[in-house]
């Protein structure tokens, strides 16, 4: 990077907590993190950090996303008064920091240096890390869900998307562009089962259905009618245009048949928007793109709402250096560095206000869509009705990961055909009341 960015990196305020550190023999933080590609891209670019903190040393474990989410939780859950923490930085998910934080397994983050400029951080994202007026965690990326859509294949099929569409132009939109005899499907969404895969975007689609996941009383609410109407569409809309297989498509996979061309729509997480666009990726680069996740009219968008986040043990050792860590990787500072190194196409999308009113940024295609689809996201009033939960495409209760990946493996199983969606919703009732009910939340 040129001198001019890194003299002005040395001289922020957020090095104002380096004195500490310096004062003292060397630390070593260890820092546990997710594989993907902006998590290893920091990792490559943490000498900026170690030059201006030559009083911390890091040491990084990179995990796959579940092995990372066991052994995080386990040392976390165990650390404090029994033992110490094994990690000082761990990388964290939005539906993760509540339920850490009110359980005091997390360090608040309250006292980062003003340069910080935590009321820079874009409200949606920072409600969903702040519990009782305290931040838990700092984001390191934020992300909504969008819809990506082939323009050459839209014009095709002589439609328009807006910038707001309903699910009745998606149905209509996905049977105009299916051309199964040259394998071309009108839509692709997630079909795998799992509580980060199909139940995410199936909550967030139930959402704007006006279904729920609980009512008020904590109620499981899959006998509704809202719900019957969501699974019904979804299994019409993959069964009659979508790609064979589609029950076993995550993220990954659907990502690789839209950049094959094969996909004339696709809604997921809007940090795929990046991958779709990029000409040595994509081979429809050129033709893509992008609007908010769909609605009924109902006043919610099927928009859900995510960050990966880096937070501090309770447990450690070291919090005034992982403070210092945090500050750097997640900071405006960090946002310039990537932007110098490897364009702005690349930097860590939706956390910072500032981010999206810089024109630089305002450049990439889709930097416009992607924060309006954060800001369609509502964590705290998620639904049409009212609920006792936060979160959008998920529950934040400890419950959720375990009940969420089974009531995934049904909605997958009647999208392979194994069960009809009403006895996938029936299975779904039942086993969610079972296990609410052995966790205590109604006799």
């Amino acid at each position: 990077m040129n001198k001019t960015i890194r003299a002005a990196m040395g001289a922020t305020a957020l090095c104002a907590l380096a004195g500490t550190a310096l004062a003292q023999d060397s630390v070593t933080l260890t820092i546990a993190t997710v594989n993907n590609g902006d998590m290893i891209r920091m990792q490559s670019l943490s000498d900026e950090f170690t030059a201006q903190h030559p009083g911390i040393k890091l040491e990084w474990v990179t995990l796959e996303e579940n092995v990372l989410r066991q052994r995080v939780t386990t040392d976390v859950a165990t650390s404090g008064a029994s033992h110490d923490a094994q990690y000082d930085v761990v990388t964290v998910g939005t539906y993760e920091v509540p339920i850490w934080a009110g359980q005091g397994w997390l360090v608040p983050l309250n006292d980062l240096p003003a340069e910080y400029d935590v009321d820079d951080l874009l409200p949606a994202i920072r409600n969903g890390l702040t519990i009782d007026g305290e931040l838990f965690a700092a984001p390191f990326y934020g992300e909504s869900s969008m819809v990506m859509y082939r323009k050459d294949l839209m014009e095709k099929a002589g439609l328009e998307m807006p910038d707001a569409p309903s699910w009745d132009l998606i149905k209509q939109a996905a049977a105009a562009m299916t051309d199964k005899d040259n394998e071309v499907y009108g839509i692709c969404l997630r079909g795998k089962a799992g509580w980060g895969e199909n139940v995410a975007f199936l909550s967030a689609m139930a959402n704007s259905y006006g279904a729920r996941w609980f009512d008020e009383n904590w109620t499981p609410q899959f006998d509704s009618e809202p719900w019957r109407n969501t699974l019904t569409d979804y299994l019409d809309l993959v069964t009659n245009y979508g790609p064979p297989g589609a029950a076993s498509n995550g993220f990954n996979e659907n990502l690789a048949l839209f950049q094959q061309g094969k996909c004339g729509m696709w809604i997921d997480a809007t940090v795929a928007a990046s991958f779709v666009t990029n000409p040595d990726e994509s081979t429809v680069a050129d033709q893509v793109g992008f609007a908010l996740a769909p609605d009924n009219g109902l006043g919610k968008r099927g928009n859900w709402l995510w960050a990966w986040t880096l937070g501090i043990p309770a447990g450690s050792q070291h919090v005034d250096a992982a403070k210092q860590f945090v500050a750097w990787a997640t900071s405006k500072e960090y946002t310039a560095l990537i932007a110098e190194n490897e364009g702005w196409a690349n930097v860590p999308p939706g956390t910072r206000k500032s981010l999206y009113d810089n024109p630089e940024y305002q450049k990439v295609p889709f930097a416009k869509m992607t924060l309006e689809s954060i800001m369609a996201a509502d964590p705290i009033n998620p639904t049409v009705d009212p609920v006792p939960y936060t979160g959008v495409q998920f529950v934040a209760i400890p419950e959720f990961q375990g009940i969420g990946t089974l009531v995934g493996q049904q909605f997958s199983a009647a999208l392979a055909g194994q069960v009809s969606a009403e006895q996938a919703l029936q299975n779904a009732q039942q086993l969610t009341t079972r296990e609410m009910t052995r966790a205590g939340y109604f006799k």
